[in-house]
């Protein structure tokens, strides 16, 4: 039986507007420093990003972006938060590495529980929550004993996936949580990303789950925002929007397409406080 939309619910999100946003080194197979990066339209579709789920009725609070830092504006992989409690990022690439304190710190100052990671792990970007389970990629970024240390801290299970495409170097552009609701959790994911025994695991988990195209995957299309209603999609995933629509969902396409230059989309630029 199809899973379909279990209904809106509110979200409470992080964001860092790209001030210094550029593409200044290569450290993903979507980087390229020398073609031109618009920071004046990263800083637009970014304010559109955050303005609609404004509208939608989300609550965004922001980092204050960093000279230095131009991946900053990707605050999905600052930190993982469940239950309140926030499991710090660490980051691979020494030109990321300054943001995992920095995300720390914002949420330390407001008065959040705070774990440092003794591990590398680049926060949502790898570990995201789909109902009671946490679903974890690795392969290119974050540490398998990360895995560990998540389920430890939050007291959920983990499920550790394996990321074999380098150009999904990110769970979060194989991989989308449409529905987050326990009684009725759904993702969409794009099978060629994973190893086969991750392949497999999915397949057990959610044989309902939406399958992405080529052509969502390459548009970066599973770097998707959901509330469990509301799905924020580029506008080049055509199939996944339809596919969410036949679902009971609805798609609101948002260009990212200049943040994309760095290997991001909405869910990239999006940090969910969960409390």
């Amino acid at each position: 039986m199809t899973v379909t939309a279990p209904g809106r619910t509110d979200r409470h999100y992080l964001m860092c507007e790209p001030l210094h946003y550029t593409v200044s080194y290569e450290i993903n197979p979507w980087m390229d420093a020398t073609r031109y990066t618009d920071r004046d339209l990263a800083l637009r579709q970014w304010r559109t990003l955050r303005d609609t789920y404004l509208e939608l009725g989300h609550r965004v609070e922001t980092i204050d972006p960093i000279e230095g830092l131009p991946d900053m504006v990707y605050a999905a992989n600052g930190a993982t938060v469940v239950g309140g409690v926030v499991y710090s990022a660490r980051f691979r690439h020494p030109e990321r590495q300054p943001e995992g304190p920095a995300y720390q710190k914002w949420f330390a100052d407001r008065g959040y529980v705070t774990h440092t990671a003794a591990v590398i792990n680049e926060g949502e970007g790898d570990i995201l929550v789909v109902g009671d389970l946490i679903l974890a990629g690795t392969g290119f970024r974050t540490e398998r004993a990360a895995h560990g240390e998540a389920q430890e801290l939050f007291g959920r299970p983990v499920i550790s996936l394996e990321l074999v495409n380098p150009s999904y170097y990110h769970l979060d552009t194989a991989l989308a949580v449409i529905s987050s609701d326990p009684a009725s959790p759904q993702i969409a994911y794009y099978p060629p990303a994973f190893s086969a025994g991750s392949r497999a695991v999915l397949q057990t988990l959610f044989p309902d789950a939406i399958i992405a195209t080529d052509a969502d995957a390459v548009a970066l299309g599973l770097n998707a925002v959901s509330d469990g209603e509301n799905v924020i999609v580029a506008p080049g995933a055509r199939d996944l929007a339809a596919a969410l629509t036949e679902r009971g969902y609805r798609p609101i396409p948002v260009d990212t397409s200049e943040l994309l230059k760095g290997g991001g989309g909405a869910k990239c630029c999006t940090l969910e406080i969960r409390a």
